[in-house]
C-alpha cells in the first residue's frame, strides 16, 4: 500500500466491477495478522498492549506514540489491520439465520441434496427467467421445496435425475438466536419429533451440498457457500474501528465492541476447558448456548427474540447493525450525509431590507469562519492591514507552515504567495442550506452582509423555495474554501439564477406577506402621494435616476399616484397584460374590454403601469407573471434587484399608509348574521325534509347510487349551498377598506374560505370525504340520539371562528384537523423515494459531447431532454 511520503508510486489500476461474497474461514485466517488467534481477554499485560489479546500491537497502533508491528505506521497511518478467534464450536451467524432456515428447507436434512430435482420444468424455468439475476432464485426455489416433506427418488419409468434418500424431512423453525426441527412423520418409531439444530449439524449438512445445487438456490460457490453462513472463526475488527476513549477521571473506557469480543473469548476458552475436561453434554450445551449468544448480540442487539445484552450500568451494548443502520449510522450520517468543517446553523429570521440574493450573517460567526485569500501584489496591502486589525486568524506560508496569528506578538511580513485565512466579510460568497434538501433549490447561493443580530436573515420571499418559515425553524451556511467553489457558487447556484424552476417553469419566488398587501394598496385608483413623501420613498429606490415624473394632479398642489410610483420601480420596457384576482368574467368581452370600471385589468406598457391592481396573479410565483417576464427579457440580474426594489419601496410606504388587523375587521353588520342565520335554517329544514322522504320510502336512487349515497349526496349539496350563500353574504357585507378583505384578495395571507369561516360559519367537516360517520353505537357522539342523520349530528359546524364552536363542534373540527394532520405525515415519510432516485441518479451528467451519461459511461440519452434545452429558458412564456 502507498504510504505518504514514501518514494514508491502506487499502481492504478481501473476497477472493473465489485464483487460482494461471504468470507470464508480460510479467507478469514489468510487476512488475520493475528498468527494463532486471538486467546486471551485481557487487554494488557504490564502497561502494553498484550500480544494474543483483544488490542494485539499487530493489528494496528492504540497510541500516538507506538508503531503498528505488521505495517510499522503511526496512528494517523495505519488504515489497521483484522484479526481472528478460532471458535472451538460452530454457531449461527444471525444476520443470515433466515437465509440458513431457508436453505435447509430447500436440501434434504440427511443426504443435503435438493429436494427437487434440477432437471424440474418449474426449476428450469426460474433458472431462464433468473438469468443474470441470480438473487431472486431462492425465494422461487424455496415456494417449489416447502411443499415437499419427503427426500423422494426416482419412481417409475420417468428418470428425472433426483436420486434421494427418501426419508421424510422436518419443518424448521427459528427460536431465538438458533432453531428447531419439527417432523409430522417420521421414518422409524424410536425417533424424535421435534429436537434442537445445533450449528454444528448445519454446518455437517451445508458442507455436503454440491457446487450445482449452490448455483440452483442462487449462490455463486466461489464468492459465496452456504457452509460459509456458519461461524467457525470470527474475524476480529482491530482497534482503528473500536478505539478506547479516555474519560474525565483519566480512566480509559472500552468500546462496546472491544466489550463484546472480551466476553466472546472468555465464552470460548470455559468451552474448549469444558470440553477438554469432559463435562457433560447439558454444561456444554450451556457454554455453546453462551457464545452464540454473545456472538448474536454483538452482530444485533435489538431483537425482541432474545435478550438484550446491558452494560453494568443498565445501558444496552450498541452493536454492529446499530452502528450501519439508520440516520444516524455509517452510511446515512457518515457518507451521504455528514458533518463538515467551514459550516455554521442557527435560526432564520425574516429582513425584507435583504436583496434576494444577500443573507444576513450573524457577527459572531463571520469573526469565526475564515476564507483562504492568496496574497498577491494586488491585495498585499489589503492583507496586511487585516492581519493588523486582527481579522485574519492563520497565516500559511508558501512552505506550507501554518502560523495561528493569535498567539503571534509582532504583526509578521505578508509575502507574495502567502495564504491568509482571513473573516468572511460582506459581498463573500455561501451556500444557504435547509433540510430536508429534496430539490436543488433547497442549495442556493447567497452574498454575506455581516450584522450584528444572533440569527441567519433572509428575504422573506426566499422562505418559499427552501420551504421555510420562521417560526423557529432553523438552516445551514457553508463557506466556500477556494476560488473555483465560489465560481460556482456564483454562476450557478446563485439565488436569482434559482427564480425560475425547471420543475414547473415558473417562478419558485413571489412578492409576499406585507409587501403585497403594501403593493395592492399603493396601486388603487385613489392612492395619492404628495411631494414630500414621493421624494423620501424615492430615495430607497436604488435605480432612480433622480427625475421625477410629472405629477397627475397638478392643482391645488401636486399629487402623484401610487401607480406613477409603481412604474419607478418596474425595470426597463417590459409588455404585460393580466387580470386581478377579482376580474369578472364578462367584463373581457363588450364595452368594458379595454377599460375595467373596477380598476381589475392590470396593463404595462413599455414599463409603465397604465391601470389596474397589482395581486399575487401580477407579482406572486405563477407563470407570466411580471416577475416571470422581468427574469426572461431582462435577466437574472435584474429581476433578482427587483425583488428587493419593491420591497423596500412599498414597506416604507405602508410606514405612511398603515395596516393591522383586529377583531373589528371579522365583524359583520347586524343584519348580515340575521341573514346568514336563515339561510342556514332554511339549509337544516331543507336536510331534515330530505331525511323524512328517505324514511317514507319516497326518495330515489340515482343512477349508479345506492340509496343511503343518494341521501348522502343530496344532504350535502344543501349544506355546501347554505355555506356558499353564507360565505357570499359575508364577503359583501365587507368593504374594501376591512383588512382582513384586502389581504384575501392581495393574495397575501388568508382567503374567501377562511374570512367566511371566521365570519359566517366553519361549515361541514368531514372525514375520508365523507359526513362524520358513526362510531358510537349508533352515533356520532353520545350528545346526540341513536339513528341521528342530521346536519349537526353528523359534524356541520353552524358557528364562525368569531362566534365560537360548541363542544361537539369543537371535536368534529379536530377529527377533521386529524385527518389533515396523518396526510400531510404520510407525505412527508414518502421523500425516502426521493432519497433513492436522488442516490440512483446523482452519477447522471451531461457530457461535453452533448450526450447524457452515467458514472459508468453507458449512454442515457443522446440529447438532454431530446433538444438541449433547460425546461426554465423556454422559447416563450406566454
Amino acid at each position: 500500500m502507498y504510504s505518504v511520503g514514501s518514494e514508491t508510486q502506487p499502481t492504478i489500476r481501473k476497477v472493473k466491477r465489485v464483487q460482494f461474497g461471504i468470507l470464508s474461514p480460510h479467507e478469514i485466517l489468510r487476512m488475520s495478522v493475528t498468527e494463532g488467534g486471538i486467546k486471551y481477554p485481557d487487554i494488557y499485560e504490564g502497561g502494553k498492549p498484550k500480544l494474543g489479546g483483544l488490542m494485539d500491537p499487530r493489528q494496528g497502533a492504540v497510541n500516538r506514540s507506538a508503531r503498528c508491528e505488521t505495517c510499522h505506521r503511526t496512528i494517523n497511518e495505519c488504515p489497521g489491520h483484522f484479526g481472528h478467534i478460532k471458535l472451538v464450536k460452530p454457531v449461527f451467524h444471525i444476520g443470515f439465520l433466515m437465509k440458513t432456515i431457508k436453505i435447509l428447507g430447500c436440501v434434504c436434512y440427511y443426504c443435503s441434496k435438493l429436494l427437487v430435482s434440477p432437471n424440474n420444468p418449474e426449476i428450469r424455468e426460474i433458472l431462464d427467467k433468473s438469468e443474470g439475476h441470480p438473487r431472486k432464485r431462492m425465494a422461487h426455489v424455496y415456494d417449489i421445496c416447502k411443499r415437499i416433506n419427503i427426500c423422494e427418488n426416482d419412481i417409475g419409468e420417468e428418470i428425472t435425475g433426483h436420486i434421494g434418500c427418501g426419508r421424510y424431512q422436518p419443518r424448521i423453525r427459528r427460536q431465538g438466536l438458533g432453531m428447531i426441527g419439527e417432523w409430522k412423520h417420521v421414518d422409524e418409531d424410536s425417533q424424535e419429533t421435534t429436537i434442537v439444530l445445533t450449528a454444528d449439524r448445519v454446518l455437517e449438512n451445508f458442507k455436503r451440498i454440491s457446487d450445482e445445487d449452490c448455483a440452483i438456490l442462487g449462490m455463486d460457490p466461489k464468492y459465496a457457500r452456504p457452509d460459509w453462513m456458519i461461524l467457525t472463526c470470527l474475524p476480529v475488527p482491530p482497534p482503528s474501528v473500536r478505539p478506547a476513549v479516555v474519560t474525565r477521571d483519566f480512566s480509559i473506557r472500552q468500546d462496546d465492541i472491544t466489550d463484546k469480543l472480551v466476553d466472546i473469548v472468555k465464552a470460548n476458552n470455559e468451552l474448549e476447558l469444558a470440553i477438554r475436561s469432559g463435562e457433560n453434554d447439558e454444561i456444554i450445551d450451556q457454554k455453546i448456548n453462551l457464545l452464540q449468544s454473545h456472538i448474536g448480540t454483538m452482530m444485533m442487539n435489538h431483537s425482541k427474540r432474545f435478550p438484550f445484552s446491558h452494560h453494568k450500568s443498565g445501558q444496552i451494548i450498541k452493536s454492529i447493525k446499530t452502528r450501519l443502520e439508520g440516520r444516524e449510522g455509517r452510511i446515512r450520517g457518515n457518507l451521504m450525509g455528514k458533518r463538515v468543517d467551514f459550516s455554521a446553523r442557527t435560526i432564520i429570521t425574516p429582513d425584507p431590507n435583504l436583496r434576494i440574493d444577500q443573507v444576513g450573517v450573524p457577527r459572531i460567526i463571520a469573526q469565526n469562519m475564515t476564507f483562504p485569500e492568496i496574497v498577491t501584489p494586488v491585495n498585499i496591502e489589503k492583507m496586511q492591514e487585516l492581519v493588523q486589525r486582527g481579522e485574519a486568524k492563520y497565516l500559511i506560508r508558501e512552505n506550507a507552515d501554518r502560523i495561528d496569528l493569535k498567539y503571534v506578538k509582532k504583526n509578521p511580513v505578508l509575502e507574495i504567495g502567502d495564504k491568509v485565512e482571513r473573516n468572511i466579510r460582506d459581498g463573500d460568497l455561501v451556500v444557504v442550506n435547509r433540510q430536508p434538501s429534496l430539490r436543488k433549490e433547497d442549495m442556493m447561493g447567497h452574498r454575506v452582509k455581516v450584522l450584528p443580530w444572533p440569527s441567519i436573515r433572509l428575504n422573506p420571499s426566499c422562505a418559499s423555495p427552501y420551504n421555510a418559515n420562521f417560526d423557529g425553524d432553523e438552516m445551514n451556511m457553508h463557506f466556500p474554501q477556494s476560488l473555483e467553489t465560489r465560481s460556482e457558487v456564483e454562476n450557478i447556484l446563485l439565488t436569482p439564477r434559482q427564480i425560475i424552476t425547471p420543475q414547473a417553469n415558473k417562478p419558485v419566488m413571489g412578492i409576499v406577506q406585507d409587501t403585497l398587501v403594501g403593493t395592492s394598496k399603493l396601486t388603487k385608483r385613489d392612492v395619492f402621494l404628495q411631494k414630500e413623501q414621493m421624494m423620501n420613498l424615492l430615495m430607497f429606490l436604488p435605480t432612480w435616476d433622480g427625475k421625477m415624473p410629472k405629477p397627475a394632479i397638478l392643482k391645488p398642489r401636486p399629487l402623484w399616484t401610487g401607480k406613477q410610483l409603481f412604474t419607478l420601480i418596474i425595470p426597463g420596457n417590459v409588455n404585460m397584460m393580466r387580470t386581478h384576482s377579482t376580474h369578472p368574467d364578462d367584463e373581457d368581452e363588450g364595452p368594458y374590454k379595454w377599460i375595467s370600471p373596477g380598476d381589475t385589468k392590470v396593463v404595462i406598457e413599455n414599463g409603465e403601469l397604465v391601470m389596474g391592481i397589482l395581486c399575487k396573479k401580477t407579482l406572486g410565483a405563477s407563470a407570466a407573471s411580471l416577475l416571470h417576464i422581468i427574469f426572461m427579457e431582462l435577466g437574472h440580474e435584474v429581476c433578482g434587484r427587483f425583488y428587493g426594489n419593491i420591497q423596500t419601496v412599498i414597506n416604507n410606504w405602508l410606514l405612511y399608509e398603515g395596516h393591522s388587523i383586529g377583531i373589528g375587521d371579522m365583524l359583520a353588520d347586524h343584519q348580515t348574521y340575521l341573514n346568514i342565520q336563515a339561510t342556514i335554517q332554511n339549509a337544516k329544514e331543507d336536510v331534515i325534509e330530505v331525511l323524512q322522504r328517505s324514511q317514507n320510502d319516497e326518495l330515489e336512487p340515482t343512477p349508479g347510487n345506492t340509496l343511503r349515497q343518494t341521501f348522502e349526496n343530496q344532504v350535502l349539496r344543501i349544506i355546501y349551498d347554505a355555506q356558499e350563500q353564507a360565505s357570499d353574504l359575508a364577503k359583501n357585507s365587507l368593504t374594501e377598506y376591512n383588512n382582513l378583505k384586502a389581504m384575501a384578495v392581495a393574495g397575501s395571507s388568508g382567503s374567501s374560505i377562511t374570512t367566511s369561516q371566521a365570519i359566517a360559519c366553519v361549515g361541514q367537516q368531514n372525514v375520508e370525504g365523507q359526513r362524520i360517520p358513526f362510531g358510537f353505537r349508533k352515533r356520532t357522539l353520545p350528545h346526540f340520539i341513536k339513528d341521528d342523520n342530521g346536519p349537526e349530528s353528523r359534524g356541520f359546524v353552524e358557528n364562525s371562528y368569531v362566534s365560537g364552536l360548541t363542544p361537539s363542534e369543537f371535536y368534529f373540527h379536530a377529527m377533521a384537523g386529524r385527518e389533515l394532520l396523518i396526510y400531510e405525515t404520510r407525505i412527508k415519510s414518502e421523500t425516502g423515494i426521493i432519497r433513492q432516485l436522488v442516490k440512483g441518479m446523482e452519477s447522471v451528467m451531461v457530457h461535453y459531447d452533448g450526450t447524457v451519461r452515467n458514472s459508468a459511461g453507458r449512454l442515457l440519452l443522446l440529447r438532454y431532454k431530446h433538444n438541449n434545452k433547460k425546461s426554465c429558458v423556454p422559447d416563450d412564456i406566454l
